[in-house]
């Protein structure tokens, strides 16, 4: 089978890996649970191509996050749920319909400009999927009744907890400003400092989330995004890590046999030199 640019040639190899019989064991064994995970790391992977500035790699990436959406679509057909041109109807009708300021016709432009046009369009398709799934003999809501249930369990949790809060917020249910979220996350640092204190391993746990929720409201208020921050802190963190290498490897040392101390005179020896 030759490559092609075409995603009907990419369909085709994935319905011949799915095949019983003559396609690929590996793909025939996996489900939507066990793809799940892959389609994740997929996702980060084109995000950190894109951090990277590398469009070699990002070509590449976004190639392998593209297999996992054929991947879903094909398990869908096979189950009888939907199709990958499904898929594309669904996105390409939900485009459309919430860009009439681009796509309609004269009035429809006009109109897709006006304030709280975006919500009201969010909110028809969110009923026109609320009958669509009772009419399936489903719930109304994908994910629960709840007012917070929207809000998808499988985000990384610092998105999540943005997220949560951001809803709750629409209810009134928010701090006022910054500020206050300080003294806040001063007292969650005080019960974590007791529940290492008494030796509680299940206590520090579930304190320590408390101070990182708190952090992810202080950064929302103050106009920082907690898994943003995070990422610069981990590039940060890596690139002084490598100065410490760099320095231990060029005066005949290794990290394994460097005492702490010398790699702290040399992590501040990097800073220095930012």
């Amino acid at each position: 089978m030759l490559p092609s640019p075409y995603i009907s040639r990419l369909l085709e190899i994935m319905t011949a890996l799915r095949t019983p019989g003559t396609g690929c064991p590996w793909d025939l064994e996996q489900d939507f649970a066990t793809i799940a995970p892959y389609t994740l790391e997929e996702a980060y992977e084109v995000a950190d191509a894109i951090e990277r500035g590398d469009m070699d790699d990002l070509r590449e990436e976004l190639g392998d996050l593209l297999l996992q959406v054929v991947f879903h679509a094909r398990m869908a057909e096979e189950a009888g749920e939907f199709s990958f041109g499904d898929v594309v109807d669904a996105i390409t009708t939900k485009m459309i319909r919430r860009h009439p300021h681009v796509f309609g016709n004269a009035e429809a432009r006009a109109a897709g400009s006006a304030k709280g046009m975006w919500d009201s369009i969010k909110a028809e398709e969110k009923a026109e999927k609320r009958q669509r799934r009772l009419a399936r003999g489903l719930s109304a809501e994908d994910s629960g009744d709840g007012f917070l249930d929207s809000v998808p369990v499988g985000l990384p949790a610092l998105v999540r907890a943005k997220k949560l809060q951001e809803r709750a917020a629409k209810v009134g249910f928010d701090w006022k400003e910054a500020g206050p979220i300080l003294d806040k996350i001063e007292e969650e640092i005080a019960e974590l400092r007791k529940a290492i204190a008494d030796g509680d391993q299940a206590s520090t746990q579930d304190e320590f989330g408390d101070v990182l929720f708190a952090l992810v409201n202080f950064g929302r208020h103050a106009g920082i995004d907690g898994e943003t921050a995070l990422h610069g802190t981990n590039a940060k963190f890596r690139r002084r890590f490598h100065y410490i290498e760099r320095a231990l490897n060029a005066s005949g040392s290794r990290l394994e046999d460097a005492s702490l101390d010398e790699m702290e005179d040399l992590w501040q020896r990097a800073k220095a030199a930012e």
